[in-house]
């Protein structure tokens, strides 16, 4: 079955769709808020740290553990939900695992002990991780081709509004009463998009027509087993590997390698979210107009440059630090949101969401490997700034080169359904 054959319906009479409905548009808000209460509840531990190790008597090794629960948790979760993904209702399957999500996060704001906040990072990991994967699914079953790098690019301000609105709102709070508030906030808000879409969304079932192995083993064997996702997985891998490598170093190097007062930090995050949220957009239009390929060609390109510039600088004024920060986000968008444009493109119909569930788990496990590498890499002087942060860009840089010329493998099956040479 074609790729758009669930996607069919919302055509208007066959005719090639143009705009987003009422209907459509309001389901985009909806999992874009989704996706902002996950996103924001796994970065917020982060900026979290100072506060909480004092606060529960922790090292930083054990702080460390905690905030990776969350992704090894999520990427186990992910394998194990691949088998039933595509036998349920999307919109039951993602209210279940925001349920979950949210107990979770409820259980880390109730949180007395180190032990109790483990439990609840993996507990909100195994639900949470699977969420992005059910969203995935929704949005290649609803949306043509053809708008999906419209729809992508409006999910990934998500990711920016996190950063924009998340952080430092989570911040005042921990430091005008405590970080349990911070969790206490996000179950608040998991709460109102809980209700929205058990009110709002209609049911996701087409794909339930369709054949599937009753065995969910079976059914996951022969997602993992089929040749043409191989290379996808791998472009996965290389993606998220490259992307979690700068980021867990990426403020201590702009502090202590940038000259960058720690005053100033939050200036950087919130300047490049705000053009993060105008980039996502105009991003996921330029990939449906001018073709998902090209697009994720560019952001590849622009990513390589500008991570080659920002790991070898030495210290540089705030104006230019936020510069090349921005110009790096605009490349990474420009290939994150065609992407999974394309790879949404690439399962069948009755596989979608044991794709997208195997795909997210590979993302988390991949992220989680690209941290640990990045850590065996750097080193640190005594006056705090770090070592050999360039080789780590260099890794990006050779991460970024295989995945441009394997996505023009992985698209070309789809350009040819698509009946045009590039998407």
């Amino acid at each position: 079955m074609s790729d758009q054959t669930l996607a069919a319906p919302i055509d208007d009479q066959g005719k090639r769709q143009r705009g987003f409905s009422r209907y459509q548009a309001l389901l985009i808000a909806l999992l874009t808020f989704t996706q902002f209460t996950i996103i924001l509840d796994f970065i917020i531990m982060s900026p979290l740290g100072a506060i909480l190790m004092p606060s529960l008597g922790i090292t930083a090794g054990q702080f460390g553990v905690a905030v990776s629960a969350y992704a090894f948790s999520a990427g186990i979760s992910g394998i194990l939900a691949a088998g039933f993904a595509d036998r349920f209702d999307r919109k039951r399957l993602l209210l279940f695992f925001y349920v979950g999500f949210t107990l979770g996060t409820a259980l880390c704001a109730a949180a007395q002990t180190y032990h109790v906040l483990l439990l609840g990072r993996i507990v909100t990991g195994l639900f949470g991780g699977v969420i992005g994967a059910v969203v995935l699914a929704i949005v290649t079953d609803l949306f043509p081709l053809h708008l999906r790098g419209r729809v992508m690019g409006f999910l990934q301000t998500a990711f920016a509004a996190s950063q924009v609105l998340g952080i430092p709102a989570g911040l005042f709070l921990a430091n005008h009463f405590n970080w349990h508030i911070c969790f206490v906030a996000i179950v608040g808000l998991s709460i109102v998009a809980i209700a929205a879409i058990a009110i709002a969304m209609h049911p996701v079932d087409a794909h339930l027509k369709l054949q599937h192995d009753s065995n969910p083993f079976r059914h996951l064997i022969a997602t993992v087993g089929q040749p043409r996702y191989t290379l996808a997985f791998l472009v996965t891998t290389l993606l998220a590997t490259g992307g979690y490598m700068l980021m867990p170093f990426s403020s201590a190097f702009t502090v202590h390698n940038l000259g960058i007062d720690i005053t100033h930090l939050p200036t950087i995050y919130l300047v490049s979210g705000l053009f993060s949220i105008v980039t996502g957009p105009l991003v996921g239009r330029a990939s449906d107009a001018f073709g998902k390929y090209p697009t994720f060609v560019f952001g590849c390109v622009m990513t390589v440059a500008m991570v080659l510039i920002y790991t070898n600088l030495g210290h540089v004024s705030l104006a230019t630090a936020i510069l090349v920060n921005v110009l790096m986000f605009v490349g990474i968008f420009s290939r994150m949101i065609p992407s999974q444009a394309l790879m949404s493109a690439i399962p069948d119909a009755s596989q979608r969401g044991s794709f997208s569930a195997v795909s997210a788990s590979v993302q988390q496990l991949s992220g989680g490997l690209g941290s640990v590498a990045a850590a065996a890499i750097v080193a640190e002087n005594p006056d705090g700034s770090l070592l050999h942060f360039d080789r780590i860009g260099y890794v990006v840089v050779a991460s970024s080169m295989i995945s441009m010329i394997a996505m023009y493998f992985v698209q070309k099956p789809i350009a040819r359904r698509a009946g045009r040479r590039i998407v």
